[in-house]
């Protein structure tokens, strides 16, 4: 089926297309970032574009999936993003395979006097007051650790089994509290939890070095580099060329990814202050620049929307990430790789990746084709009947990967 941008369309799974064993194998699945690029999707576009020698960019990075799968194929990256955690993620999901003794780096925590208090104002509303003294001293020893290998071990699962010990309903995309996460906790003070935390910490140490494991099995090669954590994708520009672009913007209705990760940023020793000013930059709390949208189906769009405030949503999406990528692109020399879902407003689904392939298009680039992917268990939301307008809702249900070439 041929659209006005001319590319065609060709269902795919990438699952079936690359061989690496699930979404979640190696470092690809060690923390739980909002929808997370998968490997296969990054693995099917060096498999079938890249030449030797091409340089990668992601600008809105998330999880750093790209920079992943980049090693393994041997290819130089770049990543970037607006959330500072992609700098700790990409650190410990590359980190060397080493030889470690981990009951007795749990024996010194478990004995640690130091003490660490997060600047975060919220950090007792979050956390019930009996277990705040306890994740004072571990985080304490953690902020202490002088071995920098043992600390990057410690990071991701000491992230997990905080939030475990927090009032965070874990099962939703953005920090919440919810009537399960209390029962959670509820149930926690009833038990040894201070021997639940240890257990669970050491579990979740095995999990991250089975995961190492994994990833050396998929041959990482010797790569350049570039990460830049919590600076505005929307607003720098490249310093060099790049070869190929390839990235998941973030969702049309699902842009908060710092509100979701705050917690961990304030126990890992971010301030209140920088996480405000963060998420100050969020596509939904800024003021964006209008752009000029080369796409039919994006006016169509913008005069069907009739309620303001989505309105501003969805023009404050293209003209930020349309804008981001627009003025990207004058530094990307082979392909573009965009993979975009079809996010519903008010029960209809906006063909996100048609605007961008037309949009581009216009701008003289090639689009070779768009490939769509059915999303298996990664679904933001799934509702039977959407809240807001009683519709049955079908968020999401693909994926689809715009293929762009430059003329």
């Amino acid at each position: 089926m041929n659209g006005l941008s001319g590319g065609k369309e060709e269902k795919v799974l990438f699952r079936r297309l690359v061989d690496i064993p699930s979404t979640t194998y190696a470092t690809f699945g060690l923390y739980r970032y909002p929808a997370k690029f998968i490997p296969h999707v990054i693995a099917y576009v060096l498999e079938n574009y890249a030449e030797p020698c091409m340089k990668v960019f992601d600008p809105f990075a998330g999880y750093g999936t790209v920079g992943l799968v980049s090693r393994i194929y041997g290819y130089d990256y770049e990543l970037w993003d607006l959330n500072p955690i992609l700098d700790v993620l990409h650190s410990v999901a590359t980190m060397e395979l080493k030889q470690v003794k981990v009951d007795s780096i749990l024996n010194d925590l478990m004995s640690s006097d130091k003490e660490f208090i997060p600047d975060w104002t919220k950090h007792d509303y979050w956390h019930p007051k009996e277990f705040l003294p306890f994740l004072y001293k571990v985080w304490g020893f953690y902020h202490s650790l002088n071995d920098s290998y043992a600390k990057l071990l410690l990071t991701i699962p000491l992230l997990k089994v905080t939030r475990y010990f927090s009032y965070d309903d874990m099962q939703r995309q953005k920090l919440s509290k919810s009537p399960k996460s209390i029962a959670r906790i509820d149930s926690l003070k009833q038990k040894d939890w201070k021997l639940i935390f240890f257990k669970m910490l050491k579990e979740e140490i095995k999990r991250l070095l089975q995961g190492l494991r994994e990833y050396r099995l998929l041959s990482p090669k010797q790569t350049r580099a570039i990460i830049r954590a919590g600076v505005d994708s929307l607003s720098i520009d490249l310093a060099e060329d790049k070869d190929m672009l390839i990235t998941s913007p973030p969702y049309l209705q699902s842009q908060e990814y710092i509100r979701q990760a705050k917690m961990d940023l304030f126990w890992l020793g971010f301030k209140e202050s920088q996480i405000r000013e963060l998420s100050k930059l969020e596509i939904p709390y800024r003021d964006v620049n209008p752009c000029d949208v080369l796409s039919k189906t994006y006016h169509e769009w913008e005069t069907r929307i009739k309620e303001q405030h989505l309105q501003k949503l969805f023009n404050n999406y293209f003209w930020g990430v349309l804008g981001a990528l627009t003025r990207l692109e004058k530094k990307v020399t082979s392909y573009m790789f965009l993979f975009v879902g079809h996010t519903s407003m008010r029960g209809h689904s906006v063909p996100i990746d048609k605007i961008f392939a037309e949009h581009f298009t216009a701008l003289g680039w090639i689009h070779e084709k768009t490939l769509i992917d059915t999303i298996v268990a990664r679904r933001m939301f799934s509702y039977n009947i959407n809240p807001a307008t009683g519709i049955k809702d079908q968020r999401t249900p693909v994926e689809n990967l715009v293929i762009l070439r430059r003329t």
